[in-house]
């Protein structure tokens, strides 16, 4: 299973803004955007590029690819996919990628980021219609239900997760039993209920339409 094992606050400097990729950390004092707004490097402070044409529409691709913790192979398969739907490319593609099971089990807040959810799928700890899966990237469609797994129910992870984002509202496009550890998917999400940082996706879709 190939994923992204360097440094995480780097991505976030990178992209110049939080993208929430290390959960309760990005909001105190040690989130590294607080304490080094400055792209990495040796020569960061001083490198001010000027972005515009491709450069833009690359960043805008890094930027939700580091957001979903997804590789440039996935991502691009996930591009090809939603170009096939019916409707908006761009709006397909950040539905698809909200619809990942590791996204999925971060919205309902059983995880304080997306990688500590990918990591609780990955471990065996989630039921999709009652049947265990373990494969983050699985998308679940309407009327799916996911659930914590009876035998993982008093995980030390999971609940700590869950009483660490108690004061985050659930997506409209799910209903949630924070107390019974499960959700059921009630729609297909709309583009206002997906992730709240800035994106542009129609910049990504003419990244690859060249």
């Amino acid at each position: 299973m190939a994923r992204y094992r360097g440094a995480v606050c780097r991505l976030c400097r990178r992209e110049g803004m939080k993208l929430f990729l290390k959960g309760e950390r990005c909001h105190s004092d040690k989130c590294a955007i607080e304490r080094r707004n400055f792209v990495p490097g040796q020569h960061g402070k001083e490198r001010k590029a000027k972005l515009v044409g491709y450069g833009l529409q690359l960043r805008e691709k890094q930027k939700v690819r580091r957001i979903y913790g997804v590789l440039e192979a996935q991502f691009r398969n996930a591009f090809q996919k939603a170009a096939r739907m019916k409707g908006i490319t761009g709006e397909n593609l950040l539905g698809n990628l909200e619809r990942r099971l590791d996204s999925v089990i971060y919205r309902m807040g059983l995880a304080t980021s997306r990688a500590q959810a990918r990591q609780v799928v990955r471990h065996g700890h989630v039921n999709v219609n009652g049947r265990k899966c373990n494969i983050p990237s699985a998308i679940v469609k309407q009327n799916d239900e996911v659930s914590v797994r009876e035998a993982s129910r008093n995980n030390a992870t999971i609940l700590a997760a869950r009483d660490a984002t108690a004061h985050a509202p659930s997506p409209g496009w799910m209903e949630v039993d924070r107390e019974n550890l499960k959700g059921r998917i009630i729609s297909t999400p709309r583009r206002d209920e997906l992730v709240q940082i800035p994106i542009n996706e129609q910049l990504i879709v003419e990244l690859y339409s060249k």
